[in-house]
């Protein structure tokens, strides 16, 4: 009898299969090839579940596998999903922030002190909705490999915690290639994979015939979780909204992905500028109290000042065209406003004399307006964050409230969003 189910390729339905545990310990022991006894989820990150053109689905698992010996091992899994071709750098780019991570780091079992540490071992597993290149295996085992400089294996001494916190394990799994492959047990398991099966109308959803899932526990168990959303009618309507996001992808994904780049690098400069105008700010309230301090010393000046008057006034027109002189010409500068108002590094070294003349105190009266004027500016720039702030608040609280309605538990929201499980519940009932 075919049965209509989630298809796991999509986001949503993928983060809902994911949630169960006993999935989670199926799905990691066929691909590791060992029984995983124990699993726990770390930090995950899911990019854009509306499916933006290179949307990657990335969980992270802590856990303990048994081999077929016996032996027991602690693990990090880095279980990442993408149904589109995606960029490798991205890839990179989350490995790399799993090796600097110092939460990775555990100490080692002959230091007792615990000042020496090492890393987990670190299982990378990719689920590709594309195929790589022009390789034919459904699924892919890349394990570093030890050798001499003959080219011959070197097991003496291994494993070893140095050289194991320095290397990693992949396993990359093609999808497109899984359809017809029931060798073995994980290919039976993957299988539920198979987009061949996809419904015509709704591609969300799969049309599984559910006799070929009812002589294994592990893959019936599996085909009930993603029959179970495919029944939601909540679900359904959120996986084909993901499904029209999803048909918008064409030859454009190239110039969104340039233009992604772009973004976050764009916002690291805002954050480098917030950084730098909050720097600003407090060389502001320095100079300030550096003024009040100097204000004895500009009225000694006075007289210095006058004295220079015709000097300063004879240099207005080489002030504007000689910047290395208006640092030797202190005293000429507090007399040309529009020279000042360029010359801001120079104001910082006529401190003295600036405040000698009644003349320029009025000067730095206009500076003072222009500051306030800035400041005036950095206050439209914060109400435009708090806007954004209350923006994203309420996109929050939206989506809080529609995971709440998909009966997902406040207590796993507050986990995942890292905050209080008051907050989510406040949020979904405001």
């Amino acid at each position: 009898m075919t049965t209509t189910i989630a298809n796991p390729i999509y986001d949503l339905a993928f983060k809902y299969l994911m949630e169960d545990e006993r999935v989670v310990k199926i799905l990691l022991s066929a691909l590791l090839r060992k029984q995983v006894t124990q699993v726990s989820t770390r930090r995950n990150e899911l990019i854009n579940v509306d499916r933006d053109p290179v949307s990657v689905f990335r969980l992270d698992y802590r856990a303990v596998t048994v081999d077929a010996q016996g032996r027991e091992e602690h693990v990090l899994i880095e279980l990442q999903k993408t149904d589109l071709p995606s960029d490798l750098l991205r890839f990179r780019q989350y490995l790399g922030t799993q090796y600097r991570a110092e939460e990775n780091m555990v100490p080692d079992t002959d230091d007792p002190e615990g000042k020496r540490k090492h890393a987990l071992p670190m299982i990378a597993i990719y689920l590709l909705g594309h195929r790589v290149g022009s390789i034919e295996e459904p699924v892919l085992y890349v394990t570093p490999k030890a050798e001499n400089y003959d080219g011959e294996a070197v097991t003496q001494g291994l494993p070893d915690p140095f050289v194991d916190s320095l290397t990693h394990s992949s396993i990359i799994v093609q999808i497109p290639l899984l359809h017809g492959r029931l060798r073995n047990h994980l290919e039976r398991i993957l299988n539920i994979f198979d987009q061949t099966r996809k419904d015509t109308a709704q591609g969300y959803l799969l049309n599984i015939d559910e006799a070929d899932y009812s002589g294994d526990e592990d893959q019936r168990l599996i085909f009930h979780r993603l029959l179970t959303a495919g029944a939601s009618k909540e679900m359904r309507e959120r996986m084909e909204m993901e499904e029209l996001l999803f048909r918008d992808y064409d030859e454009r994904g190239v110039e969104l992905l340039k233009q992604r780049k772009q973004l976050q690098e764009n916002e690291k400069q805002l954050q480098e500028n917030e950084k730098q105008l909050q720097k600003q700010s407090e060389q502001l309230q320095e100079k300030d109290s550096q003024l009040q301090e100097k204000a004895c010393q500009l009225q000694e000046k006075n007289s210095q000042l006058q004295e220079k008057d015709s000097q300063l006034q004879e240099k207005d027109s080489q002030l504007q065209e000689k910047d290395s002189q208006l640092q030797e010409k202190d005293s000429q500068l507090q007399e040309k406003d529009t020279q000042l108002q360029e010359k801001d590094t120079q104001l910082q070294e006529k401190d003295t004399q600036l405040q000698e003349k009644d003349t320029q105190l009025q000067e730095k009266d206009t500076q003072l307006q222009e500051k306030d004027t800035q400041l005036q500016e950095k206050n439209t720039q914060l109400q435009e964050k708090n806007t954004q702030l209350q923006e994203q608040s309420e996109q929050l609280r939206q989506t809080i409230r529609l995971l709440m309605q998909a009966s997902v538990p406040a207590e796993f929201i507050a986990e995942r969003l890292n905050i209080g499980i008051e907050a989510v519940k406040r949020m979904a009932g405001d």
